[in-house]
């Protein structure tokens, strides 16, 4: 499948209309429900390998942010064989306590994955939570970019975002 294959499949399974309220706090006609499309094997496993070539050189371990980033971290897991973590919102109050599971992250370079991004919001908090445990956060990857050209906030975090596709894409395809 090519990249204009996929953007199409995504959109006709995941584009609704309607209003919707963002994880920012912003409102939107439009929303891309991720789950539609993390949902079609055939379509996640095509997104997994499209991306794993966007991977940073030196990533060490793949980090799933909850929930939607989850499914796509362990699909590149499973196209590139790199190792995945699975980070929580908030740490668990039971078992482990752990907000990252999986492996253990200190000084590891880690390469975030996430669903998508609007303005980034769950990516701050969760590089903040991975470097207080000592991981080596600089990059990000998502499937749909939301905003417009750079995040200033994750620019200001040191961290540099890559999307597979960006909204004018996804629409160009439909």
């Amino acid at each position: 499948m090519n990249r204009a294959i996929l953007a199409e499949n995504i959109y006709k399974v995941a584009y609704l209309t309607g209003n919707f309220t963002l994880r920012s706090g912003q409102t939107s006609r439009e929303y891309f429900d991720k789950y539609r499309f993390e949902a079609q094997p055939q379509i996640l496993k095509e997104i997994a390998r499209q991306m794993a070539s966007m991977i940073p050189v030196g990533t060490e371990i793949l980090a799933g942010l909850e929930m939607g980033g989850i499914p796509i971290a362990t699909a590149l897991s499973m196209e590139t064989g790199l190792p995945c973590v699975f980070v929580r919102k908030k740490a668990k109050d039971y078992g482990t306590c752990k907000f990252a599971e999986g492996l253990e992250v200190s000084g590891k370079n880690i390469c975030l994955v996430e669903d998508v991004i609007t303005t980034g919001g769950q990516v701050l908090l969760s590089t903040q939570d991975l470097r207080s445990i000592g991981a080596k956060v600089e990059n990000v990857l998502c499937v749909i970019h939301r905003g417009t050209g750079e995040e200033p906030k994750l620019k200001e975090m040191g961290l540099k975002m890559q999307a597979l596709f960006n909204m004018a894409e996804l629409k160009a395809g439909r």
